[in-house]
């Protein structure tokens, strides 16, 4: 197994946040509440974790080239924002591309950012592509969550001025300015010790990375619901019940139960298939 190259974070420069602990405990209460009656918020922490642990075992031989088109089509399922857009890129000779972009993105030799931005310009800069940059900071993030933090552009888009940042932020009239914060490494590294540090000093000690993950999901689930479901309606339709919005940014609904189906998209718009156990049994 490769032996990755650990990131000091005194090495990064991080910007102040003023996040607004009254918004943090709204969600964090929302959040415990909210699952319950899905057998309690631990069987989502569960859940991310496994999903880690499957993108950490299909992603163990990416720096040799390794990863199959098959394994990389049962990690899109994951990917709330990237499945229905990656179609185009899951034919063989589209893929060998996405394949050398992967395979440089876990180089370390170069910083975050510059590992994000090289990917990205491995495709078209268009608006049809800005979701690349998901699939980038997904495959980090989830490989090795304890290095890179959640990074989506729903956590942060500054281009944008949206995201879960903007949600919490400390401002009267958040509405009506726009936050002096990049959307680079160090933001989200910043963001995510602000967000555990809250956790802990609310009675949190275990799986902290994991619990910051879902509470950045609930954050912007609630969002979600003020718009009514308008935004995002590609990615994001009305759901059934108000938990699916949380499932959906975590990427947890992408495989429907019992009969493999999933939410990712061919380039004619046919579901595929997963099998069951596929990703695990193929990466060992």
């Amino acid at each position: 197994m490769v032996q990755l190259t650990p990131i000091r974070s005194n090495d990064v420069e991080r910007p102040v946040l003023d996040l607004s602990a009254d918004n943090l405990r709204i969600a964090l209460q929302q959040m415990i509440a909210g699952r319950e009656e899905h057998g309690g918020v631990e069987r989502y922490i569960d859940a991310v974790k496994l999903k880690s642990d499957m993108f950490r075992q299909a992603l163990e031989r990416i720096e040799d080239g390794e990863l199959d088109v098959e394994i990389f089509k049962g990690l899109c399922t994951f990917m709330a924002t990237v499945r229905r857009r990656s179609g185009p890129w899951l034919a063989e000779d589209k893929f060998a591309q996405v394949r050398e972009a992967l395979v440089e993105l876990f180089d370390d030799v170069e910083s975050v950012d510059v590992r994000i931005d090289r990917f990205c310009e491995r495709f078209p800069q268009d608006q049809a592509h800005r979701w690349v940059r998901d699939l980038a900071t997904e495959m980090l993030h989830n490989r090795d969550p304890e290095r890179f933090p959640l990074m989506n552009r729903w956590v942060w888009d500054a281009r944008a001025n949206t995201g879960v940042l903007r949600e919490i932020w400390h401002a009267d009239d958040i509405d009506h300015i726009t936050i002096p914060v990049t959307d680079g490494y160090g933001t989200f590294l910043m963001l995510r010790e602000e967000l555990s540090q809250f956790l802990t000093d609310n009675g949190f000690f275990r799986d902290i990375l994991y619990y910051a993950d879902v509470l950045c999901a609930q954050v912007y689930a609630n969002y979600i619901c003020e718009q009514g479901g308008s935004y995002l309606r590609a990615d994001f339709s009305a759901p059934e019940d108000p938990m699916q919005h949380t499932r959906r940014l975590l990427g947890l609904d992408g495989v429907q139960a019992g009969n493999g189906k999933t939410k990712l998209k061919s380039i004619d718009g046919e579901a595929f298939v997963l099998d069951e156990g596929h990703l695990l049994n193929k990466a060992d």
